[in-house]
């Protein structure tokens, strides 16, 4: 995603480090993805959907996560992407060493 927000339009915080001005605790940022569009805070798939409208190659499909029946559906693909998220950490930690 970075090298895709050619116009610096994300500020990109790695919540594994040290926040301070965040209204959430460590551990519910690490548990899912968060993103802030102007005042509103997102999480999940919203929060995909947020960062993409970011990015002016992603916009169309950021746009079309705003109808509610897609959002949904894109919250339950994240949900089961959850799942499986401490396997593929796992192999992604063993491949680095």
């Amino acid at each position: 995603m970075r090298r895709l927000d050619r116009h610096g339009n994300i500020d990109f915080i790695d919540a594994s480090g040290e926040i301070t001005d965040c209204p959430l605790d460590r551990a519910a940022l690490l548990a899912r993805f968060h993103a802030r569009e102007g005042e509103q805070l997102y999480d999940g798939a919203a929060a995909f959907a947020a960062m993409w409208r970011a990015i002016p190659v992603l916009r169309p499909l950021g746009e079309v996560a705003r109808y509610p029946l897609v959002l949904k559906g894109l919250e339950a693909l994240y949900g089961q992407f959850l799942k499986v998220r401490p396997i593929l950490q796992r192999l992604v930690r063993k491949a680095g060493r």
